[in-house]
C-alpha cells in the first residue's frame, strides 16, 4: 500500500499509523504533527502513541498544540485510559474552562472508568459535578424569577 503523507498540508496523516515515521517528522520539525497525533492515536496502540503525543502537546505552534490535545481525547475515548504520562500532560495544562486541554479532560471523564483516574481528575470530576449542578440551580432560578417579574409588570 502506498502511503500519502503530506506534512505541508496535513493531508492523509489522520491515517498516519507509523510511530517512526511521527519521529523522523518531529526531528525534521515538519508542521501538522498535532495533526498526525490524532492518527497514531486512531491507528497505534496507547503506548506507542503515549510518547508521541506527550511530545505533540508540547509543540510551539497552538493550533497544532490544539491537535495533539485533541488526540489525547481521542486516546482515551478509544482505550478507554491513558498513560501516567498523557495524565501529567492534562495536568499540566490544567483542566479549567479556558485550558487548552478542557475537551481532552472531559473525554477522559466520559471514557476512561472513574475508578481508573487519578486522585486529581477524581477531585476535579467532583468539582465539575457539583459547579454544574449548582449553576443549573441557579439558571432555573433566575429563569423562575424572571418569569415572575415579567407577570408581575403585565399585571
Amino acid at each position: 500500500m502506498t502511503r500519502s503523507w503530506d506534512w505541508a498540508t496535513g493531508e492523509g496523516l489522520l491515517g498516519l499509523d507509523d510511530p517512526g515515521e511521527w519521529d523522523a517528522a518531529f526531528e525534521r520539525g515538519e508542521r501538522s504533527l498535532g495533526t498526525a497525533a490524532i492518527g497514531l492515536a486512531f491507528n497505534c496502540p496507547l503506548k506507542d502513541a503515549s510518547p508521541r503525543l506527550v511530545r505533540a502537546t508540547q509543540l510551539p505552534d497552538t493550533d497544532q498544540r490544539g491537535f495533539a490535545f485533541t488526540a489525547v481525547g481521542t486516546a482515551a475515548r478509544l482505550n478507554g485510559a491513558l498513560t501516567p504520562e498523557l495524565y501529567e500532560v492534562l495536568r499540566a495544562a490544567g483542566p479549567g474552562r479556558r485550558s487548552i486541554a478542557v475537551n481532552a479532560v472531559d473525554d477522559t471523564l466520559t471514557f476512561v472508568p472513574f475508578r481508573d483516574l487519578p486522585p486529581w481528575l477524581k477531585r476535579w470530576a467532583v468539582y465539575v459535578t457539583v459547579r454544574d449542578k449548582l449553576e443549573g440551580w441557579w439558571l432555573r432560578g433566575e429563569d423562575a424569577a424572571r418569569r415572575v417579574w415579567q407577570v408581575v409588570r403585565r399585571g
